[in-house]
């Protein structure tokens, strides 16, 4: 039995060295990236089973994607398209620092995953799976995604495999009321939700206390555990009447993009590790913080490297 199967869209991160223009750029960093993807990687990496799911154009630059999972030890269950009919869906990050910022500039209309369906993919994955995860962005590319994600959700709903589900509202994709419709139709299949506070005030008209919002959404939709991610603030969790806190591990920022992903991938390994809310909760903390200190999207991070975060002495965490 694989340990946790995940389902969405991975593009190629493209990224002029730091401190270039994208329109003065002569060269571009190449980088996988995409939400569901990142999670595989991070839990891969910390130790457990990992396979991801998704559509890809039969081309080298789909196959380079797949290269890139599987030198992390993901493996991969991936419908093949036609290359002439499909595309693949990239972006670009210019790096920058205040007061300009960083851009994220987004190409991945028509992207093969667009249009994939459960009869494409190994769904006895689903089936065989301890844990399936997907995320909010990945219903909001196309209406054949958010049916194939609703259904893959049944399918692991109905074979007893636990279901994960992160908000991850991006407001180039969609509106909070289109995203807040289709979250509401996913959740009577979900058993972990995770969350940004900010998500769930926008989109599922959820503001106040964290503690309560949690308390009151695992109530409404029968949730196992919710999990509401606080920013700088660090995180909670709501599971069986208890609630549970955890502050931010420092740490330079170097690339913060893929953060929240390294964050569900730890949180999700450790639970399936056997640990208990509390020590997920630290362990996702620790993922995360050490995502920030590498570039691209990826948690290249060991086990070692998460364990002696979670280690530290509480002086050095920022709560």
């Amino acid at each position: 039995m694989t340990d946790i199967v995940t389902f969405g869209e991975t593009m190629l991160r493209l990224s002029p060295p730091r401190g270039e223009r994208l329109e003065r750029t002569r060269a571009l960093d190449v980088h996988a990236g995409g939400a569901e993807s990142n999670v595989a990687v991070t839990a891969s990496r910390l130790g457990v089973d990992a396979v991801w799911l998704s559509k890809l154009p039969d081309s080298p630059l789909g196959r380079r994607v797949v290269s890139e999972l599987r030198s992390h030890g993901v493996r991969t269950g991936v419908a093949w398209a036609d290359p002439e009919a499909t595309r693949m869906g990239t972006y670009y990050v210019e790096h920058g620092g205040s007061p300009r910022g960083t851009n994220v500039i987004y190409d991945r209309s028509d992207a093969a995953v667009t249009t994939a369906k459960p009869s494409e993919l190994p769904n006895g994955a689903v089936r065989n799976a301890g844990l399936f995860y997907t995320s909010g962005i990945t219903p909001a590319l196309s209406p054949t995604l958010a049916e194939t994600t609703e259904s893959l959700l049944e399918t692991a709903t109905a074979a007893d495999t636990t279901t994960a589900f992160d908000l991850n509202y991006r407001s180039k994709l969609w509106t909070p009321a289109e995203a807040g419709e289709t979250y509401r139709s996913l959740l009577p299949n979900v058993d972990v939700l995770v969350g940004a506070e900010r998500d769930i005030a926008s989109c599922l008209g959820r503001d106040g206390d964290p503690a309560n919002v949690a308390r009151e959404l695992a109530a409404e939709y029968d949730l196992e555990t919710v999990v509401v991610t606080l920013s700088e603030e660090g995180s909670l969790a709501y599971r069986n009447g208890e609630l549970y806190e955890q502050g931010v591990y420092e740490s330079e920022t170097f690339d913060a993009i893929g953060t929240g992903d390294a964050f569900v991938g730890g949180f999700l390994t450790k639970r399936l590790q056997g640990g208990d809310v509390p020590e997920s909760l630290a362990y996702g903390a620790a993922a995360a913080s050490l995502k920030r200190t590498v570039d691209g999207d990826l948690a290249v991070v060991t086990p070692a490297e998460v364990d002696a975060v979670v280690e530290e002495d509480a002086d050095d965490i920022s709560r």
